[in-house]
């Protein structure tokens, strides 16, 4: 379910990744050590992820959950359909 208090968490998390890749921008225009950066780079991709988990799981327990209290099969499909393929965008990253 979309609660209020998961999206300020998810907000938090946005902006989190948001200021580290501001700071890997300066890194990279001062050109500092590579290593650095890809650390930095992959803590924005863990943030990343970890949002993109919150954000379906509150899809799935609440819109996907609506469509089925509402017995639409057509909704019900389309969501499916939608939730495969991000899932399938997911792994392909």
């Amino acid at each position: 379910m979309h609660t209020n208090d998961q999206k300020k968490k998810q907000l938090i998390a946005f902006k989190k990744a948001r200021s580290l890749l501001d700071k890997i921008v300066i890194m990279a225009e001062k050109n500092e050590y590579c290593i650095d950066i890809i650390q930095q780079n992959l803590a924005v991709i863990g943030l990343l992820k970890n949002i993109n988990l919150q954000l379906l799981d509150g899809h799935l327990n609440c819109c996907f959950v609506d469509a089925v209290k509402a017995d639409d099969k057509k909704k019900m499909d389309s969501m499916i359909e939608e939730v495969l393929t991000i899932v399938k965008t997911a792994q392909n990253k």
